[in-house]
């Protein structure tokens, strides 16, 4: 019985949104709205941020009930208004092996999370600092405006947080460092200027929620005594920096930002700088040097931006991810987040994984939760039930961990002995049909382009990598390759200026440690033993399994496929770009990679 207090939660974050989820809405309010049962009447539709699975969205969940809806369109709008007082609509719901399952918690995906920076996100709505406060917001800067700034930083300090944009500095012995220098002004800055490939943890967390960024940077600038703060927001995340510009506004409005903070005599201004999208200036120093409008360069180390940082002053820079889990800290105690976590990781991650993994989207574990917990038990598993071959975590610089160690746990340091790194959060799933050359090739080929180019190590030392690599898998690798490869990443790590250089030769290395036999089969056999290399690499179909179906003619973008329905398709050879579009599309595997001919 609808009792006046029901919400439809509407998914709205980007990859929702691309899935058309702000038509689903529309279409909900209109249905609503011809029962009379919208606005104040009953019910309402509530547009929140990212509610985690992308891959299965738009994602509608009811409230206070708890039915959770999956890949909804506009037109299931009536079907989904009749089951608030009726029988579920079965073809949305949550189903495993011929079960369906009602509610968030039913879902494996959901079920083995723990969200801390993503407790809010997917629930309320983003632009509402109503719905924010009435989830406990703002109650940590309560807390904090009772407190000396040594106090607060002591909580944090006992929280064991550590930033989690992928370096893992302690932030409380950033912000202690920061206070103790007696000189203003000093600014916090936030780093929202994620530029990892297939990442999109912060972005979603300030869409989500980004009234938990702000309260996190107040408490900081109350910890360092700063009266100013940036936040470094790249160009391209248009909806998460809209989102915040409303929530500093409504901030303001509320006196919750300004020249007085909640009554008190603290003082906070805060304003948004957009990024131009340069992967660099991710980095603290390059983005200090691109908010100050110069050209975004970092610089060496010895002078530290807790000193000299913005305009030459005493600055705290934190990602969005580390801003968010303050206020949680502040209003629960240090002492409860520690617990949560490993002993030198303390407090949760949250992850984009992406690629061949049969449920992608935003997950929020503990530090410390392994590989195969995160793979396959929230994941489901690799698509197509393939065989699991790497995942690359860490972004661009991450390195590529293989099957044999998906038990290890992932926080600050375990990946870190394995060549590989935590990074920011991204995780890319690869199975058998992906090249781990192509792979180096093309994160160094990004990163070649993203390299500001001021130090000789990291901008020749990727030049030569990426044309080494290029030639590998061209048919063009010879003897010794390999070896010069490993002789330059380890001059890189050593010698480059910042952290993009040094972390930049990781795809190449724990390619080679773990997958050298393929690097030797391009090399010795010219061939690619997955099947992607173009150069090197052929298509056949196998007559005895196809069964004439047309997909793999239909996807080839070359027609170099022919053949009548339900009988054995012809590739070829002549015509064939070796895309492997048509592998991609047959549901039978009966798309046979040769090696091409000399």
């Amino acid at each position: 019985m609808i009792n006046g207090t029901e919400k439809i939660l509407v998914c709205c974050g980007t990859g929702c949104i691309a899935n058309g989820a702000l038509d689903v809405a529309a279409a909900l309010e209109a249905e609503l709205a011809a029962r009379n049962l919208s606005g104040d009447i009953a019910i309402d539709v509530v547009r929140t941020g990212c509610s985690g699975e992308c891959e299965q969205g738009p994602v509608v969940r009811f409230m206070p009930r708890d039915l959770m809806y999956y890949r909804v369109s506009a037109k299931d709008a009536a079907a989904v208004v009749d089951s608030l007082e009726g029988e579920p609509v079965k073809k949305l719901l949550f189903r495993k092996d011929g079960e369906f399952f009602e509610h968030m918690d039913d879902n494996p995906y959901y079920a083995l999370q723990h969200k801390v920076v993503l407790k809010d996100v997917g629930i309320i709505d983003p632009l509402s600092i109503d719905d924010y406060i009435a989830r406990g917001g703002y109650e940590g800067l309560k807390r904090a405006l009772t407190m000396t700034p040594d106090e607060i930083i002591s909580e944090v300090e006992k929280s064991g947080l550590r930033g989690k944009g992928g370096a893992g500095f302690p932030t409380g012995t950033k912000w202690r460092s920061a206070a103790s220098y007696d000189e203003w002004p000093k600014y916090i800055v936030c780093n929202g200027d994620e530029g990892d490939p297939g990442a999109f943890m912060d972005g979603s967390t300030m869409e989500g929620c980004p009234h938990a960024v702000i309260e996190g940077m107040i408490i900081g600038a109350l910890a360092i005594q700063a009266e100013e703060g940036i936040l470094y927001i790249r160009d391209e995340y248009a909806l998460a920096r809209d989102h915040i510009q409303h929530a500093i506004d409504d901030a303001y409005a509320a006196g919750i930002l300004g020249e007085s903070i909640l009554g008190t005599d603290h003082k906070l201004d805060l304003s948004i700088v957009r990024g131009g999208g340069a992967f660099v200036c991710g980095e603290s120093t390059a983005l200090m040097q691109s908010i100050e409008g110069k050209v975004g360069e970092p610089r060496a180390k010895y002078v530290r931006s807790v000193q000299r940082g913005l305009f030459d002053h005493p600055t705290v820079l934190n990602n969005v991810e580390s801003l968010a889990s303050i206020p949680i800290i502040l209003r629960e105690g240090g002492e409860k987040y520690a617990e949560l976590g490993t002993e030198k990781s303390k407090g949760t991650k949250v992850f984009a994984m992406v690629g061949k993994v049969k449920h992608t989207g935003l997950v929020e574990v503990p530090m410390g939760t392994t590989l195969r917990t995160l793979i396959y038990d929230i994941g489901g598993g690799i698509i197509g039930d393939r065989p699991f071959k790497a995942i690359q975590t860490g972004g661009p610089s991450g390195g590529c961990i293989p099957e044999s160690l998906l038990d290890l746990p992932v926080d600050f340091d375990t990946l870190v002995e394995y060549g590989a790194m935590m990074g920011s959060g991204g995780m890319i799933v690869m199975d058998d049909r992906s090249c781990m050359v192509e792979v180096a090739r093309y994160y160094v080929d990004f990163l070649c382009e993203e390299s500001c180019g001021k130090c000789t190590p990291c901008r020749e030392g990727l030049r030569q990598m990426r044309k080494i690599l290029t030639d590998i898998c061209e048919g063009r690798g010879k003897d010794g390759d390999i070896e010069l490869l490993e002789r330059i990443g380890h001059m890189m790590q050593d010698a480059s200026l910042c952290a993009l250089g040094r972390t930049a030769p990781n795809p190449v290395l724990t390619t080679i440690k773990f997958f050298r036999n393929e690097y030797e089969a391009h090399i010795n056999e010219k061939s690619c033993p997955a099947g992607v290399c173009a150069k090197l690499t052929q298509f056949a179909i196998d007559p005895d399994k196809c069964i004439g179906c047309g997909l793999c003619q239909r996807a080839c973008p070359a027609d170099a496929i022919s053949g009548e329905r339900k009988e054995a398709h012809v590739i070829d050879p002549t015509k064939c770009i070796a895309c492997g579009s048509c592998r991609e599309a047959c549901n039978v595997d009966a798309v046979l990679t040769e090696r091409r001919p000399s």
